[in-house]
């Protein structure tokens, strides 16, 4: 394994890690403060800085060190943690993934930016040392002599007097035998040595009698074992810390030895020779490593030590220290599965070309061809969704950037707003998560600028001081739905209105409904705010927000209860590359409606179908009146002279829980599409999400059912599409 793929791995790394401090900080933040969490988040920031000691990534370092240090004052109970605390907390753990971001990428991080938040960081561990320092300035020395009455060889020592008496330090003998795990995730056992050598006086004997041959070598196991005796004034509870990190990963038993014999020195070596000392083993690392001036260049074999003997019935590290049993992964190139993602869609495109010719040939029914070919349609279908599985990942590390932003955001606009984050672990493909990033990133900073009010402002509201964004997210009906919710004021429609009239947007005169005035958000250089500030007020952001959403073949509605707040959804399909679709001819065109949106299909008796004014035909179905629209006209196409009792209804419901029907000549079948986007060559299409290829070669548009049932009429743009689904 090369020296990058170790530095990607710690990279890796550090991303569960930034997680858990992230974690970590959330539960404090809804009032779980307990030893466990706060161990959690400081073993977190202790490997980071551990693993980018071994990189020289000094920047890293220091501040995590300094970070490590408040969490550890937390820990022994010298600092409470409050809100204002907390705060400090979240920033320096921004702070903390800024760095490692930046030493990924090869940035340069200039280190006088991270100087006043270490300071704020060293400030609250500074009032602890200020006993010791006080003593330190007020100390006194004394003025004595030698040369006293009696003083020899048997007198009493005069600077006994004078010297404060020297805890008795304690020698541990420590077992320590890392297994293969530890390696693979990027530990140093030298790190774990020079560690402990900052306790006392310690000697390292490695143990090479369990080392095969270099032929019969294993390189994905450990082999090596090490004997550490230490001589320390800590306790065994601080020995055992500096091994917290790789538990699981390591069999490890502390054992506290027999006291030396008077006269004896106090680490065991050959007779006559001065105790061996510890070095770092990190000095076999590379010949570019740093070594302290003071280390010798060799050390010396140390001789076994005396026979210990537990200061505890110490259980067997077989027994109590088995490695946790770790999923089995590999890291595959994105491009590899996207290349393997592309050959399934071409599987499926294939698999419904032979079902398609299989029809045609017109063969007995039950005949064993089409058994085998329905077998293949299973098996097409079964590997098409593991691999769409492969791309699936949490959401939750795009929730816990937002929950950066929100804070920025809120410190930025002076205003008290806390984050809460539900449906962390529905799964997203992995091309939607990373373009999900700056889409709810104008979101947030909308909600926060605009729709959270000032403190003063709510607490005369009756709301509570602090405002409340969420984000929430959930697989429904196929799609992934994602929701923003503030408690803020909501959306001033009046406001609304009058700006957009103001800005020659909307004619003075035009009537408007709640979510057409709410739609207005959505327009080019549209914003409510008369100065422009850091986070909003320039125009720019919903209408980027809307775009980006409908290149993912999403759709993305607006909610508003003035006073109570906001709601910003987001419907999007569960993949980019496959869905389920049925298939449809209208006006002689072939056409594919994804299921998503279609609740069912009717041929529906003339006396339910009804005229209601100018507003057009209405379908009377379970007690109520569902509007109809022609899909062919609704796409530009030739008006259709059938009658719509002649024709088949698709009755659908929009994300926004709207239902219509869209009247079709007929259904074909439903199947399962690969989606060729369109965007690329011909732009947005209204009412179009993309493109397909069918079994018999020919391309059929995939609609946007919501797009669709929007629209009030045909625009210009749709003249083309006839063109586009006959290949031309």
């Amino acid at each position: 394994m090369s020296t990058n793929d170790i530095r990607e791995g710690f990279f890796l790394e550090c991303e569960d890690l930034l997680e858990a401090v992230s974690d970590g900080f959330g539960a404090m933040g809804r009032g779980q403060r307990d030893k466990d969490t706060l161990n959690a988040v400081f073993r977190a920031v202790h490997s980071i800085k551990g693993g980018a000691g071994a990189f020289k990534l000094n920047e890293l370092v220091d501040f995590a060190h300094q970070f490590e240090s408040v969490l550890d004052a937390v820990r022994a109970e010298k600092l409470a943690v409050d809100d204002a605390v907390l705060r400090l907390f979240h920033r320096a753990g921004d702070r903390l993934a800024d760095l490692v971001a930046a030493a990924r990428d090869g940035i340069p991080v200039d280190a006088d930016d991270s100087a006043p938040l270490a300071a704020e960081l060293a400030a609250l561990v500074d009032d602890d040392s200020g006993a010791a320092d006080e003593a330190a300035a007020s100390f006194v020395p004394v003025t004595f002599s030698l040369d006293l009455p009696g003083a020899g060889d048997d007198a009493t020592d005069p600077l006994a007097a004078f010297v404060a008496p020297v805890p008795a330090a304690t020698q541990y003998v420590i077992s320590f035998a890392p297994n293969g795990a530890l390696y693979a995730t990027g530990n140093e056992p030298g790190l774990l040595f020079q560690a402990l050598g900052a306790l006392g006086d310690l000697t390292v004997t490695a143990e090479s009698e369990t080392v095969p041959p270099l032929s019969d070598l294993e390189w994905d196991r450990g082999y090596l074992t090490w004997t550490l005796t230490l001589t320390t004034e800590a306790g065994e509870g601080e020995i055992r810390e500096i091994f917290d990190f790789v538990d699981g990963l390591c069999q490890l038993e502390i054992l506290q030895a027999d006291p030396p014999a008077a006269g004896a020195p106090a680490n065991p070596s050959e007779p006559g020779e001065s105790p061996v000392p510890f070095v770092p083993p990190v000095q076999a690392m590379g010949p570019d490593m740093d070594v302290p001036a003071e280390t010798p260049p060799q050390v010396k074999p140390v001789v076994p030590v005396a026979q210990a003997t537990p200061q505890t019935e110490a259980p067997s590290p077989a027994a109590d220290n088995t490695p946790v049993q770790q999923r089995a992964t590999i890291r595959v190139d994105l491009e590899r599965v996207d290349r393997l993602i592309n050959l399934v869609g071409e599987l499926v495109i294939n698999q419904a070309m032979l079902t398609q010719s299989i029809s045609e040939v017109r063969l007995a029914p039950g005949n064993r061809v089409e058994a085998s070919l329905d077998q293949l349609k299973r098996l097409s279908s079964e590997v098409q969704e593991r691999i769409m599985a492969i791309r699936a990942q949490p959401i939750k590390p795009l929730f816990q950037r937002m929950s950066r932003i929100v804070r920025e955001a809120g410190q930025a606009a002076g205003k008290t707003v806390q984050f809460e984050a539900l449906g962390e672990s529905t799964e997203v493909d992995k091309t939607v998560i990373e373009r999900l990033g700056d889409p709810l990133t104008h979101m947030i900073r909308n909600a926060v600028d605009h729709g959270i009010e000032p403190p003063e402002v709510r607490i005369a509201a009756g709301k509570p001081p602090t405002g409340t964004v969420t984000l929430i997210a959930a697989h429904r009906s196929g799609r992934v739905i994602i929701e923003l919710t503030d408690d803020g004021a909501g959306i001033n429609r009046p406001r609304v209105r009058e700006l957009a009239i103001a800005k020659g947007l909307i004619p003075e005169d035009k009537e408007l409904t709640d979510s057409e005035i709410d739609g207005l958000l959505f327009l080019p250089g549209f914003s409510t705010k008369t100065e422009v500030s850091n986070l909003s007020g320039r125009g720019v952001g919903m209408d980027v927000v809307k775009s980006e959403i409908q290149s993912l073949g999403g759709r993305v509605t607006l909610a508003s209860r003035p006073g109570q707040g906001t709601t910003v959804t987001i419907s999007l399909p569960l993949t980019l590359a496959v869905l389920e679709g049925m298939v449809v001819e209208t006006h002689g065109e072939t056409l594919v409606l994804p299921t998503t949106a279609l609740r069912e299909a009717v041929q529906a008796d003339p006396g339910n179908i009804h005229s209601i004014g100018t507003e057009g035909l209405f379908l009377s179905i379970r007690g109520g009146y569902i509007p109809i629209f022609d899909l062919g006209e609704r796409l530009g196409f030739q008006e259709n002279t059938a009658q719509a009792d002649k024709r088949v209804l698709l009755l659908l419901e929009t994300s926004a829980g709207n239902r219509s029907a869209l009247a079709v000549d007929r259904v074909i079948d439903q199947r399962e599409v690969v989606i060729k986007g369109l965007e690329g060559n011909y732009g947005h299409i209204p009412g179009i999400a993309a493109a397909t290829i069918l079994g018999d070669g020919r391309i059929a548009l995939i609609l946007d059912a919501d797009e669709l049932v929007a629209r009030r009429e045909p625009e210009p743009e749709t003249s083309h599409l006839r063109l586009v689904a006959t290949g031309a």
